[in-house]
C-alpha cells in the first residue's frame, strides 16, 4: 500500500473548519494577524461587485461562501506575506498569522466598509430602496454611508444620525441598529489549513480560484515580484499598453489580453538577456507566456533590464511602422512580432534589404485564424529576416 494515500486516508482538513464574524476578520485584518501571500493578486472588485457582496450580506437567504485561510505555524515554510489594500511587506515573526488563500476581495470589501475607506465613499445604504447602492447625486436623508454604518467605532452611525430629522426617529434608528448588529455577527465559514508550503498554498489558490485559469496564474506571477520592490503592473504593463492604445485603437480584444500581452512580450528579452537561441515555443503570443519565466532574474536590476528591453523595443516597432508609411495595424501581433524582431536585432545595423524585407512581410502576414503552432512558426520565419 502506498504510505502516502494511507496517510491521506487518515488526515481530515475540514475538522479544523469553523466560522468567525465579518468585524472580528475586519479586526484582525487591522491588526495584521490576517494576511495575504504574496503572489495573490491585486484588489480588481469593481464599485459594484462590492456593492452586490454587501446587498447579499444584508438581503441574501443562503450565507456567502467559505472563505480559505492558512495557518502559519513552521517559519521554514512560510510564504511572504503583505497587508490588506496597501500590499506592505509583513514583517517580523509570522508565526500563528492567517494567509488567505481565498477571499481577499470579499475580506477587503468588508474592510473596506469597517474603516470608511476613501473608495468607498459613494456607497449608501438607501432605507426607502431598502438596499445598498452607488450614489448618482447628493445624498438623500434616507441614505447613510456604508464606511459610516459599518464603522468598527460604534459612536460614527449615533453621530452621524443626531441632527437627521428622518434617520434620528426611533423605528429607524433602531433598524439601523438591527443592520449593524447584523453585520457585527454575520459568520463567514473559514477552511483553515496549517503550515502548507509555497508550492502547497500556490496549488490551493489555483484550484479555488478558476482552476489555475491562465490570466489567474499570471497575476500570481507579477505579484510574486513585489519581494524585489517591482510592480509590474505599473512599471511595465500599464507602461506596455498605454504605449500601445496611444497608437492604435483596439488592438487589445479582451481585457484580459491587457496582461497576458505584455507578459508574453517577455519571453523574446528573456531568450536575449540569457543568450538563449530562440525557442518554437517562446514566440510573444498571449499562450506562450512562461510561469515563473521572471523568477530566474534575482534581483530588481536585472528584472528592469528585462522590462527596459521590451519597452525600448515597442518603441521601435511603431516608430518603425510610422517611418515606413505602414497601414496602422488593427491587431496587436503586428507590434509585438516587430518588437520581437528588433530585440534579437539588438545593435545590429538594419540594412535596406532587410527594411524591405520586413516591410513585404508586415504587408503579406496574416494573423487571422492562425493556429498557435502556425504564429510559433511566422515568427520564427520572421527572425531569419
Amino acid at each position: 500500500m502506498n504510505k502516502e494515500l494511507k496517510k491521506a486516508a487518515s488526515f481530515n482538513p475540514t475538522n479544523k473548519t469553523h466560522q468567525m464574524p465579518i468585524f472580528e476578520i475586519c479586526k484582525e485584518v487591522e491588526n495584521k494577524e490576517i494576511m495575504l501571500p504574496l503572489y495573490q493578486r491585486d484588489v480588481c472588485w469593481t464599485l459594484e461587485k462590492n456593492v452586490s457582496l454587501l446587498n447579499y450580506e444584508l438581503l441574501g437567504n443562503a450565507p456567502v461562501s467559505p472563505i480559505s485561510m492558512n495557518e502559519i505555524k513552521n517559519l521554514a515554510v512560510a510564504v511572504d506575506q503583505v497587508s490588506f489594500i496597501d500590499r506592505e511587506k509583513i514583517e517580523g515573526d509570522l508565526r500563528n498569522k492567517l494567509s488567505v488563500s481565498d477571499g481577499q476581495q470579499r475580506i477587503t470589501c468588508n474592510y473596506k466598509a469597517y474603516i470608511n475607506h476613501k473608495d468607498f465613499k459613494n456607497i449608501v445604504l438607501d432605507i426607502n430602496k431598502g438596499k445598498f447602492k452607488i450614489l448618482e447625486e447628493n445624498i438623500q436623508e434616507c441614505q447613510v454611508p456604508v464606511g459610516i454604518l459599518l464603522n468598527k467605532n460604534d459612536e460614527c452611525i449615533f453621530e452621524y444620525c443626531k441632527n437627521k430629522s428622518f434617520l434620528s426617529k426611533e423605528d429607524v434608528k433602531n433598524l439601523l441598529l438591527q443592520i449593524r448588529i447584523k453585520f457585527k455577527s454575520y459568520n463567514y465559514t473559514i477552511n483553515k489549513a496549517e503550515d502548507l508550503t509555497e508550492k502547497d498554498q500556490i496549488e490551493w489558490f489555483e484550484v479555488l480560484n478558476n482552476a489555475g485559469s491562465r490570466v489567474t496564474r499570471i497575476q500570481m506571477d507579477i505579484a510574486k515580484q513585489r519581494s524585489k520592490n517591482i510592480d509590474i503592473y505599473k512599471d511595465y504593463v500599464q507602461v506596455f499598453t498605454d504605449k500601445i492604445n496611444y497608437f492604435t485603437e483596439n488592438a487589445f480584444k479582451m481585457k484580459t489580453t491587457e496582461v497576458s500581452y505584455p507578459m508574453a512580450m517577455l519571453n523574446p528579452s528573456y531568450e536575449v538577456i540569457l543568450n538563449k537561441k530562440h525557442s518554437n515555443n517562446y514566440a510573444p503570443i498571449a499562450s506562450d507566456y512562461k510561469f515563473g519565466l521572471m523568477d530566474e532574474f534575482k534581483s530588481k536590476t536585472e528584472i528592469l533590464e528585462l522590462i527596459d528591453i521590451t519597452l525600448k523595443n515597442v518603441d521601435k516597432a511603431i516608430e518603425f511602422i510610422k517611418i515606413e508609411k505602414l497601414e496602422i495595424p488593427n491587431r496587436i501581433d503586428y507590434i509585438t512580432y516587430l518588437t520581437g524582431y528588433f530585440i534579437f536585432l539588438g545593435n545590429n545595423q538594419l540594412t535596406g534589404d532587410k527594411i524591405n524585407a520586413l516591410v513585404d512581410w508586415y504587408k503579406q502576414v496574416d494573423f487571422t485564424n492562425q493556429s498557435n503552432p502556425a504564429r510559433r512558426q511566422t515568427f520564427s520565419d520572421l527572425l531569419k529576416i
